[in-house]
C-alpha cells in the first residue's frame, strides 16, 4: 500500500501542475504573480483579468482535481476497495500540493481552494458537497469576502469527513485494524489539507482583523 500512496500523491502532484491562471495569464501577455494579490487562483484571476478569466481559472482548477481524484478511486477501487477513500485523498493531496508548489514555477502557486473544491466532488459523498456549496456560497454573498468563504468551506469539509468517515459511512472496514488505521490516515489527509488551506490564507486573515480585506465586490 505504501506504493499506491506514493503514485497516488505523485500523480495528484502532476495534475496539479497545470497551473491555469498563470498560463491564462501568459496568453494575457502577464504574469498573473505579479499583479493584483500575487496570488495564481481563481480569485486574483477575476479581480485582474475579469470575470471571463476567473471562471476559465476556476474550472481549471476545479477540474484537474476532479479528474485525478476519480482516476484514483477508479484505479484503487480494483485495488484496495476497503480503502479506497485513503487514496482519494492522497491523489488530492498532491493536486493541491501541484498547484500551490509548482516546482517548475519556484513553488509559487495559488492558495487551491478550486482544488480543494474539486477534491471534494472528487469523493462522490453528497453529504461533502451539499455542506461544501452551502458553507462557501452562502458565506462569500453575505460577508463578500472570498477568504472568509475559502477558510470555511474547507473548515467544514475537514470536520464532515472527519464524523463521517468515523460514523462508517465509508467502504473502510472498522473491524479490521489495517482499514480502520487506513480511515485514521485519510483523516489526517483532511485535516492536513484544511489546515494548509487556512496557513496560505494567514495574510487574508490578518486583513480581515485590520479590517483591511478586498471584497469581492
Amino acid at each position: 500500500m505504501i506504493l499506491a500512496r506514493i503514485l497516488c500523491l505523485l500523480g495528484g502532484y502532476c495534475f496539479g501542475l497545470l497551473q491555469t491562471a498563470y498560463i491564462y495569464g501568459r496568453m494575457n501577455g502577464i504574469d498573473i504573480r505579479e499583479h493584483g494579490s500575487g496570488n495564481a487562483g481563481t480569485t486574483n484571476a477575476l479581480r485582474v483579468l475579469g470575470k471571463k478569466a476567473g471562471l476559465i481559472v476556476f474550472l481549471g482548477d476545479f477540474l484537474k482535481a476532479v479528474a485525478a481524484t476519480v482516476l484514483a478511486r477508479v484505479i484503487m477501487t480494483q485495488i484496495y476497495p476497503d480503502e479506497v477513500y485513503l487514496f482519494v485523498a492522497y491523489a488530492g493531496l498532491g493536486v493541491v500540493l501541484g498547484h500551490n508548489f509548482p516546482f517548475y514555477l519556484k513553488f509559487r502557486g495559488g492558495k487551491g481552494i478550486a482544488a480543494t473544491g474539486g477534491v471534494i466532488l472528487g469523493f462522490l459523498d453528497p453529504v461533502l458537497i451539499v455542506i461544501g456549496i452551502l458553507s462557501f456560497f452562502i458565506i462569500v454573498p453575505i460577508t463578500r469576502y472570498v477568504s472568509v468563504g475559502s477558510i470555511m468551506l474547507v473548515t467544514t469539509f475537514a470536520i464532515s469527513y472527519t464524523v463521517s468517515a468515523c460514523m462508517g459511512r465509508y467502504p473502510f472496514n472498522l473491524d479490521d485494524p489495517v482499514s480502520k488505521e487506513a480511515m485514521i490516515e485519510s483523516c489526517v489527509i483532511v485535516i492536513f489539507l484544511a489546515a494548509m488551506a487556512i496557513y496560505r490564507h494567514r495574510a487574508n486573515i490578518q486583513r480581515l482583523i485590520n479590517h483591511e480585506e478586498n471584497k469581492l465586490f
